[in-house]
């Protein structure tokens, strides 16, 4: 088996606010990350897909493939977006890393049909990310 993995770069904005908490409490629990107005992020993905390369082409899958499954299912769907409110696939969570991974993963993994998503990392900034494996997918009956 083989891993493969791609990088891509998009920006976007969030905050964390729980409906369910007062004001006060999401001050106390999210800090800076609750301002009413949201921040911005340069996000970095790395999707890392897993398989035997083909053959004939000695490749795992096609990398323009994926760079174009990418473009049309992350970069279109979340770059200059506000991830609250224009990221439909969001609706009713917390835009933290970890849900934004979870989201990632699940808007993938069905359309990579040659190898599959073995790995989708997600940089909110240089030191932190969240990581989202098949396995732990599967056991935690999320994705």
């Amino acid at each position: 088996m083989v891993l493969i993995t791609r990088k891509i770069e998009f920006s976007a904005s969030h905050l964390y606010h729980n409906p369910n908490f007062s004001a006060e409490e999401n001050r106390r629990v999210f800090g800076k990350c609750n301002n009413p107005h949201g921040h911005g992020h340069n996000y970095t993905l790395e999707v890392t897909v897993a398989g035997e390369p083909d053959p004939v082409t000695g490749m795992v899958l096609d990398l323009k493939e994926l760079k174009e499954i990418l473009e049309r299912e992350v970069m279109q769907r979340m770059d200059h977006r506000h991830l609250n409110y224009e990221v439909p696939e969001l609706a009713g969570q917390i835009p933290t890393c970890e849900n934004i991974a979870q989201v990632l993963w699940r808007l993938l993994d069905p359309k990579i049909t040659r190898g599959r998503l073995h790995h989708v990392r997600l940089y909110e900034s240089p030191d932190l990310f969240a990581d989202c494996y098949r396995n732990g997918a599967a056991a935690a009956g999320k994705l």
